[in-house]
């Protein structure tokens, strides 16, 4: 069933009128979040993976692995999504927060699909959360069905064709970051990130706006272990290295050899080095300790920035075109 939609499906591309606006590279000349270009008559053409089944209306079937269950469900992708919605932004938030979320989850399942294979055999994707998104199935509720609904079909485009990378951060403490500056991304043309503010709510928590760790000089040599780096056998000294337009580091000097900040950042826990937005940096008692801003590699939209441009009365398409530049929202199905 699934070889005879290839051929039926796997060809087609889908042309659909530009729904949003894009936003320059620049700070500094950053249109109105939403602003449509010039050229409206610019067509984007996506491809659907060629490997997935369409269902009649044009969606595509998932077959998701279900990790709590042990178990294999096929299940058409915004079915998937309400359980991923539910489980990146909590039900409650403002409906354009919800909305714009869910074209970045959308897109993030595309995206997946058509360059990855998930771990376990047979899936198109999972609900874990190490390889695809978050899934919370009990977090849905009739704000998270209507977030879905009407923004069905809808996602990124890049240059017209390609899916981007939809990546998203819970707070950017202020500032959002570029692919290669926040995630140490080297897989080529990631354009559509850039550095601006992260406008985000004041209604974020104290700890997702700023942050304190502290790490053992033991915790610390096996995070470096665990990055390959098997020569430094004590902790002497550590300092901040070079830092990029954003602020965050994008390396440290541990006894003065230079680490990758966003790499020691996952070795180390992403929950407790939250960021690489570091406010400061020291030795103290043989202990690390760092002070930082933000949560997450601050790469794409910060969810309490897409919280705060919603409460202002921006749109999911505003915020989505605000966070990435060069891009366009478009409805596929």
């Amino acid at each position: 069933m699934r070889k005879s939609a290839n051929k039926k499906f796997g060809a087609l591309l889908l042309a659909i009128m530009l729904l949003g606006g894009c936003a320059s590279g620049e700070k500094e000349k950053l249109p109105t979040p939403g602003q449509t270009p010039q050229n409206e008559s610019n067509m984007a053409e996506i491809r659907l993976p060629e490997k997935l089944e369409i269902n009649a209306d044009g969606t595509p079937i998932l077959s998701v692995y279900q990790v709590d269950e042990e178990e294999m469900r096929e299940m058409d992708l915004e079915t998937y999504l309400l359980g991923v919605l539910a489980g990146e932004m909590k039900n409650d938030w403002p409906m354009e927060a919800l909305k714009a979320q869910a074209i970045l989850a959308r897109t993030f399942v595309l995206k997946f699909c058509t360059e990855k294979e998930s771990k376990y055999t047979g899936a198109d994707i999972s609900t874990d959360i190490e390889e695809a998104q978050a899934y919370d199935a009990t977090g849905v509720n009739e704000r998270i069905e209507q977030a879905v609904k009407e923004t069905r079909g809808m996602i990124l485009s890049y240059n017209n064709k390609e899916l981007p990378y939809a990546w998203f951060h819970a707070h950017s403490g202020g500032m959002t970051a570029r692919a290669e500056e926040g995630l140490n991304y080297k897989g080529g043309d990631a354009g559509y990130t850039q550095v601006t503010e992260g406008k985000e709510s004041d209604q974020a928590p104290e700890e997702a706006r700023q942050w304190e760790a502290e790490f053992t000089g033991e915790e610390m040599l096996q995070a470096l272990k665990g990055m390959g780096i098997k020569e430094i056998n004590e902790i002497e000294s550590i300092e901040i290295g070079e830092t990029r337009e954003s602020g965050r580091a994008t390396t440290l000097l541990i006894n003065g050899q230079s680490v990758n900040a966003p790499d020691l950042r996952i070795a180390l826990g992403s929950s407790k080095m939250r960021s690489t937005l570091l406010t400061g940096l020291k030795m103290q008692d043989g202990n690390i300790h760092m002070e930082g801003k933000g949560y997450g590699h601050g790469v794409g939209m910060p969810q309490w920035g897409a919280y705060g441009m919603a409460e202002s009365g921006k749109t999911a398409e505003e915020i989505v075109s605000y966070y990435f530049r060069e891009v366009k929202v478009e409805k596929i199905w």
